[in-house]
């Protein structure tokens, strides 16, 4: 029975990074005014980012073997990131700077890489957080540089990302806990050491 609730939520969540890939595929057109060598370089570099944030934030759970719960949540998160993202962008229907569609606000790429670092930092501290964001603030960065999309897009990407990560985390307990503990063994007070697995 435990091993078909880990492959479900596993399955949930490949079937959340499908969704991504669809999602930011098929609401792209291509772009309308050539970039720069600059801005083309940044953009991949945003893209690819995309992929590989939260494939390192879904595979930090499996590093700290921490029982599929920090899979599932991530999953969740990134599901509900997903949701609101492209359903602000289907109901605001804002234009992107380059004029290319109407899906500008909020930015995907960045509630995306946001929502994944926000994960790793509320799951595993700051200590790995600190890099995550670093890595999420320049996914926004680059869809300004390529004209995606504006201050207000990343900003309020970045929220959402944030927002979800932060409903659907608890923070992973993976530290061993070494305690006291007393009580009585036929009338004779005891004092002993519990140790947490």
């Amino acid at each position: 029975m435990g091993n078909i609730i880990i492959s479900q939520r596993r399955l949930f969540g490949f079937r959340a990074v499908v969704a991504l890939a669809f999602l930011s595929s098929s609401l792209t057109y291509g772009q309308v005014k050539p970039l720069t060598s600059s801005q083309n370089t940044h953009k991949t570099a945003g893209d690819v980012l995309l992929f590989t944030i939260p494939a390192l934030a879904m595979g930090s759970t499996f590093i700290w073997q921490d029982g599929q719960k920090g899979t599932y949540q991530f999953s969740k998160a990134l599901t509900g990131t997903l949701a609101v993202t492209y359903g602000l962008k289907l109901v605001i229907n804002k234009e992107r700077p380059n004029k290319e569609n109407n899906y500008s606000f909020p930015s995907g790429h960045t509630s995306v890489a946001f929502a994944s670092a926000a994960f790793v930092q509320k799951r595993y501290g700051w200590e790995y957080g600190i890099p995550a964001y670093l890595l999420a603030g320049y996914v926004g960065y680059t869809r300004i540089k390529a004209t995606k999309h504006d201050g207000w897009d990343v900003l309020a990407g970045a929220a959402i990302g944030i927002g979800m990560s932060y409903l659907f985390t608890k923070p992973y307990d993976g530290k061993k806990k070494l305690g006291i503990s007393s009580g009585f063994i036929e009338n004779t007070p005891t004092i002993g050491l519990t140790y947490k697995f």
